[in-house]
C-alpha cells in the first residue's frame, strides 16, 4: 500500500495495489475508486483532502498492520 499527497492539487491517493484502472467511480462528492477490470480497488483518490481532514493528518499519515498472535 502506498499513500500519497500532491499539495498542488490538494489530492491524497491511496494505492492498494499497482496496475491500470479499468473504471473510476465517485462515491461520493471528490471521493474517487479506482476498479480493476475484475472488479478489485486499486486506489482511492480524496480531492480537497485538507478541507476534510486536519493538515497534522496528512502529514502524519501511518499504517498500521494488526500482527496475529501464533
Amino acid at each position: 500500500m502506498k499513500i500519497t499527497y500532491d499539495p498542488d492539487a490538494d489530492a491524497m491517493n491511496i494505492e492498494f495495489q499497482k496496475g491500470k484502472y479499468h473504471i473510476s467511480k465517485e462515491i461520493a462528492e471528490g471521493i474517487i475508486i479506482d476498479y480493476t477490470k475484475d472488479g478489485k480497488v486499486i486506489s482511492i483518490e480524496l480531492l480537497d483532502a485538507s478541507k476534510r481532514m486536519p493538515a497534522k493528518s496528512i502529514r502524519d499519515v501511518t499504517v498500521g498492520i494488526p500482527v496475529r498472535a501464533a
